[in-house]
């Protein structure tokens, strides 16, 4: 049976753990779109382009090979041909990416790749525009937030356990500013799926989530959701 489960929402709400997490109990493949964009904007840092310079950007998806692919179920993410995996978890990067995320050239080139990475495949794919653009006819749509404070928390704790220098205060303006950037894009504005369902993690555990997201697939399949 073919299954595609759409989770979208704001930086930080923990979609791409519980996307990985819910993906391993189903035993279906976990794309993280985020990473996709993400390893363009560090490919956009590299090469010292302005992120709001629509034309700019075009030319790079031109010339730029993304590729994903899976190793032990690990999801690795290649600028051409090499894997920048482990260099995407920063703020800066998350600001590029949702920078250049607004352009339409560039959105175009992520859902095409994201689209062929699903078609034919079970698959859970976590991201921005997942229900809405990417996978308009997915069996289930989560649409997974928290508060802004909590969301800065989980990411300072996380760059913190990796040995980086950061301040508290300074992730909450980012995500603040985030949010408020892609709410505000004109092209694709950041919201949920009509058909989604929002799941609030602000006081659950990942475990928790992950719980609630199955028995929103269970009750999808056996036509209890009442969508």
């Amino acid at each position: 049976m073919h299954i595609s489960i759409a989770i979208d929402g704001p930086s930080g709400a923990g979609k791409s753990s519980v996307a990985k997490e819910l993906a391993t109990r189903l035993d279906i493949i976990h794309l993280d779109t985020g990473a996709m964009y993400r390893a363009f904007a560090l490919q956009v840092m590299e090469e010292g382009i302005d992120p709001c310079d629509e034309q700019a950007l075009t030319w790079l998806t031109q010339i730029t090979t993304l590729a994903v692919s899976f190793k032990g179920g690990v999801q690795q993410t290649l600028i051409n041909g090499k894997d920048i995996s482990d260099r995407l978890r920063t703020p800066g990067i998350d600001m590029v990416a949702s920078s250049i995320a607004k352009f339409a050239n560039v959105r175009r080139f992520m859902v095409r790749m994201q689209q062929e990475l699903a078609a034919g495949n079970s698959m859970i794919i976590d991201g921005r525009d997942i229900g809405e653009i990417v996978l308009p006819e997915a069996t289930l749509k989560v649409f997974l937030t928290a508060s802004s404070q909590v969301r800065a928390k989980r990411r300072y704790d996380e760059l913190s356990e990796r040995g980086e220098s950061v301040r508290y205060d300074d992730i909450l303006e980012d995500v603040i500013q985030r949010d408020l950037q892609d709410s505000t894009r004109i092209i694709t504005p950041f919201r949920p799926a009509a058909d989604a369902k929002v799941v609030d993690s602000s006081s659950l555990t990942q475990a928790e989530v992950v719980e609630v997201i199955e028995q929103l697939l269970y009750e999808r399949l056996e036509g209890k959701d009442n969508l």
